[in-house]
């Protein structure tokens, strides 16, 4: 009775228009008076066992680490040197926009930071050029897909939470998958180009680009040490978020000098609301989470599948993990379904001999593209507004060139596993 009463108020909220989170929390609530359960254990579920998970601390220092790169400049440096580099290559603008997006996920690990903050500057440049509105629209919407891939990652962060897979392993399982995204854009960019005879960028001028590059060096060094940082064994994926939080303040304070104390507050205050938001979400889905565990959803899905002749090839499986994903990702938001669908998925997949890694990098990659899909894309709906441009010409953009080409490779990362797992195991991982 109280699970159906819990489902039942879960839907009621979601089908009225109330914040998802609001119907988390008030479903527990129904589902442990019902049952006769104690509310001091709901508050030790929401509090105690949700601040004692460490790995989340990573999440607000890299929001503000890409809050920072944003408001100080750092990723208009490093776009201006891109732009430079690149020369009068066909096209050049959408190529530096998705060299930015592979740099910049070096350090911030947010699709939506990439969108909102560098996104709103390659989209203005692009168009000041030449290029249609809704062409640098999808551009920046489609390499922004990048940013939680190539690590760090926030949605790996939440992923590792949840399964208690190795986060330094995601990490890495995530490097080729996404650098192999980026090139095919840049393919995609290359050949529309070519297409549709977009401006070349600007003369080659070998000073030019060396003083660019001097000057965008040390933000160009930051993914570098976050790497050797995690991976040298110097110090944890948390720790390292902390260790790149601090050297964006120093570079642009020291260095860069765009930031000032009146300005760091502002950030702070900015990085505090997004990850206030995101920690109401954690925490409502822990009560999502117990309720699950305590009824055996799990192992009752897990035999369920192990008993379905359908389901018990993984080929199938991840298949239909993927639609699942996809159709989830065009209506709801990605935390959510990261922190309710993953759960009652994730042991199914393991027992079918899925390697948790391989399905944990798919299962980001999936839902990054989800971001990008309407009705609910909000990256769409950022750059439509960045731009002025009508969001259905954005969408019909992404829709014609971009998302069946990130679908594409979406099948390559579901279906060859040594692919994604080929740098771990460089690293020692036995999966």
């Amino acid at each position: 009775m109280g699970l159906i009463a819990f489902f039942l108020v879960f839907g009621l909220m979601f089908i009225s228009g109330y914040p998802i989170v609001f119907g988390m929390i008030a479903g527990g609530i129904l589902y442990w008076l019902l049952n006769g359960l104690s509310l001091a254990n709901l508050i030790d579920i929401l509090v105690i066992q949700f601040s004692a998970q460490t790995v989340l601390i990573a999440v607000p220092l890299f929001i503000f680490a890409a809050n920072l790169m944003n408001d100080c400049e750092v990723t208009n440096i490093i776009f201006g040197f891109v732009q430079r580099a690149l020369g009068r290559i066909k096209g050049a603008l959408a190529q530096a926009n998705i060299i930015n997006s592979i740099i910049f996920a070096g350090m911030s690990g947010s699709e939506i930071a990439d969108v909102a903050g560098p996104g709103s500057m390659e989209i203005k440049a692009m168009m000041d050029a030449g290029y249609e509105g809704k062409y640098a629209c999808a551009v920046t919407a489609a390499s922004a897909t990048i940013g939680p891939i190539i690590p760090p990652s926030i949605p790996m962060v939440i992923y590792s939470m949840l399964t208690g897979t190795s986060l330094g392993y995601l990490f890495l399982g995530g490097f080729l998958p996404g650098l192999f995204l980026g090139v095919a854009e840049m393919v995609m960019a290359y050949v529309l180009a070519r297409v549709r005879n977009y401006p070349t960028g600007e003369r080659f001028q070998l000073r030019a680009v060396i003083k660019a590059f001097w000057r965008a060096l040390p933000a160009l060094l930051g993914p570098v040490f976050l790497l050797i940082s995690i991976y040298g064994g110097i110090c944890t994926p948390t720790e390292a978020a902390a260790v790149i939080a601090a050297y964006v303040i120093i570079i642009c304070t020291v260095i860069y000098k765009t930031l000032g104390l009146r300005k760091l507050c502002q950030i702070i205050m900015k990085s505090a609301k997004t990850m206030g938001y995101i920690s109401i979400i954690v925490a409502a889905a822990y009560i999502f989470n117990y309720v699950v565990a305590r009824e055996h959803i799990p192992q009752l899905l897990t035999e369920a599948f192990i008993r379905s002749g359908l389901f018990s090839n993984k080929l199938v499986f991840l298949f239909s993990a993927n639609i699942l994903y996809f159709l989830l990702g065009m209506f709801i938001d990605v935390s959510i379904i990261l922190l309710v669908v993953v759960p009652m998925i994730f042991p199914p997949a393991v027992a079918l001999g899925i390697d948790p890694v391989h399905f944990g990098v798919v299962t980001v990659f999936n839902l990054m593209l989800a971001l990008d899909t309407p009705p609910y894309g909000q990256t769409g709906y950022i750059t439509s507004a960045v731009s002025g441009t009508p969001l259905r010409e954005v969408f019909k953009e992404m829709i014609i060139y971009w998302i069946p080409l990130e679908f594409a490779c979406l099948l390559l990362v579901t279906y060859w596993q040594d692919f994604v797992l080929f740098i771990p195991r460089l690293f020692g991982y036995s999966g």
